[in-house]
Order: C-alpha cells, then structure tokens, then sequence
C-alpha cells in the first residue's frame, strides 16, 4: 500500500508545476517562440577608457502569439536581449494584450545598449521584424510600437528608417506609445554637461551617453548641430521640426513622470533635465502639425509607489490594461 502522505506530496509537487508552467506561458497565451542568432565572441567600445567595452548579445526576436484567431494585432517591443532581462518590458503587458487578440513581439540587435546609431543596426531589426511577420502570418495592420528608455527611442528611430523605405517589407504602424525618454538629444547632452560641472551625482551615464553621441554624431550639439537634430525625434532647438511629420498620422499615447521633487531633490535636477520637457514639447508639435489623435498621461508620485523613477519604473507603473483599452479604442 502507498504511503497516503508520499502520494500527497507528489499531487502537490505536480500542482506547483502545473501553475508555475501556466504562469510562464501566460493563461491567456498559445505559445512563445524565439529566434536567436549565437553571440558574436567580441566587443564594442563604449568610452575612452582601457576597460570601456561591452560584449555582444544576441540578434534576433521573441514572439508571444495569443490563443485566439485570427490576430487583431501587433505589439512591437525593440528591445536588448542581455542587458534588460531579455523581453522585460513586453512581458508586462502579455496577458492584457493576449485578453485582446494581440501578438507582442520584442526585437533585439547585437549592439548592447544600441542606440541606432546606424543603418546596420535598422535593417537588422527591420529583418527581425520582417521574418517574424511573415514566419507567422501576423497581420500588417494594426501595429504599434511600445517603450521606454532605449526602447522607446529605438521606436522613434526604426520609425524614421521605415519612413524612407521605397520597396520590399514596409510595416502599415497604427500607433506609437512612448513611455519617459528623451526625444532631445541636444537638451540631453546639455544634462550631461551640467552633471559634469556640478559633480554631485553618479557620472557614469552621463559619461557613457555623451561619449557616444559626440562619437556617432561627428561631435556636440555646438560643432555639429544638424547632426542632434536629425538624431532627436524632436528637439526644442531645431526650428524646422524636420522629424514631426513622420508621426503626424500615428495614435501617439504619451507618459510623463516629472517626479519634480524626487529629482530635485536627489539629483538637484531642474525641469532642464527633464524628459517630460522632450514629451511636452514633441506633442505640443505633433498639434501644431495636424495630429489630432495624441493621448499624455501623467503619472504623480501616489501613482508610482517605486523608490526608483527613471524609464523603466514608468513603464512598471503603467495601467497595462487601460493601455490596451485605449489600443483597441485606435483600432475601431
């Protein structure tokens, strides 16, 4: 006779692993594929110093598909597959998407911390994109792009790449949710210079972003203004707003988290530093241009219990489901 108490332990064992595989796939989703290419056995140079270098991570995508056909839609998610918990900020919103007949893809390069700088660095994640499309017949409507931090502005960037795309694969991109990141790459480097004279917060970023902008942008926003310009999605400095037209016909959902106190306070940041200056400024253009269909929200501080307030505690933060809600809404 088995013992009641061993069986008892291993019906219990059996439920723990039942929940936690439904809790891994999502109850609302079908499957997640990735497709990933080997890391390159090398590095890129991220600064001026002896040990300034980052690894490769890999390229390629992961691909969370909803139970229910057909697909109404697309959530996409350009994303780092190493140095972000590969596919952090598009799990958050699986399920919701998913309850909505959703696909999320997130897509990497193999530059960690990429900026998209340069044309290789599109078309790789232009590829990603494209063979996730037509691998799993998603549908080429109803696109949006998601993010914060990188992601976000890697979402503006791929978006002015796709705008000069004449023939072959192009997205049909409904909608654009950005979520606090800076649009003004002139306004940022001019952060980092004051960071540098008043020495009193952690230098390595400012470091690091401005190194990289003076490195990729042929110099400053002083010696190669045109440069940041053409960089920024917008930019307070530049008087054409050559890049607004690009986003003038896309559903624009914005989220801001000027946390004036915190940064002030911690970092004697003032409204300068800002990115809720860039999200402002970029919406308050895209009004001036045509573009009806813009959306801001502003979280306050009961909002985002976080000790953190950067991009990606934004991102936590944000009502997944309200979010999805106003996407369908787009969609009708």
């Amino acid at each position: 006779m088995r013992n009641p108490i061993t069986m008892m332990k291993a019906l219990f064992m059996i439920s723990v692993c039942l929940v936690c595989s439904l809790s891994h796939k999502g109850i609302y989703a079908q499957k997640t594929v990735e497709h990933y290419a080997p890391k390159k056995n090398d590095s890129i140079r991220i600064g001026k110093g002896a040990k300034d270098f980052f690894p490769f991570i890999q390229n390629g995508y992961t691909l969370q598909l909803p139970k229910a056909t057909p697909i109404k839609g697309v959530l996409i998610f350009l994303e780092d597959s190493g140095y972000d918990n590969k596919n952090k900020s598009a799990k958050q919103i699986y399920k919701e998407a998913a309850s909505y007949n959703f696909a999320v893809l997130s897509v990497s390069t193999e530059i960690p911390f990429d900026f998209f700088f340069n044309k290789a660095s599109l078309q790789a994640a232009h590829n990603s994109i494209q063979q996730a499309f037509e691998t799993y017949q998603l549908p080429n409507q109803n696109v949006f792009f998601l993010g914060g931090s990188l992601t976000g502005h890697r979402a503006m960037r791929y978006l002015h790449y796709a705008n000069t795309l004449q023939e072959g694969f192009k997205l049909q991109t409904h909608g654009l949710v950005i979520c606090n990141f800076t649009l003004d790459w002139t306004r940022k480097w001019h952060q980092h210079q004051r960071e540098f004279r008043i020495n009193r917060n952690n230098l390595w970023e400012a470091r690091f972003m401005n190194y990289m902008l003076e490195t990729h942008l042929k110099g400053t926003p002083e010696t190669a203004p045109e440069n940041y310009h053409r960089f920024s999605a917008y930019s307070y400095f530049d008087k054409e707003n050559r890049n607004i037209a690009i986003y003038k016909n896309l559903a624009i959902r914005a989220y801001a988290e000027p946390a004036i106190e915190y940064r002030f306070k911690k970092y004697l940041h003032t409204m300068y530093e800002s990115n809720t200056t860039d999200i402002l400024g970029f919406l308050a253009a895209l009004q001036l241009a045509g573009n009806q269909n813009t959306s801001l929200v502003v979280l306050q501080p009961q909002d985002n219990p976080t000790t953190k307030k950067n991009a990606a505690a934004t991102w936590m933060a944000v009502n997944k489901k309200e979010l999805m809600h106003w996407i369908s809404q787009q969609t009708k």
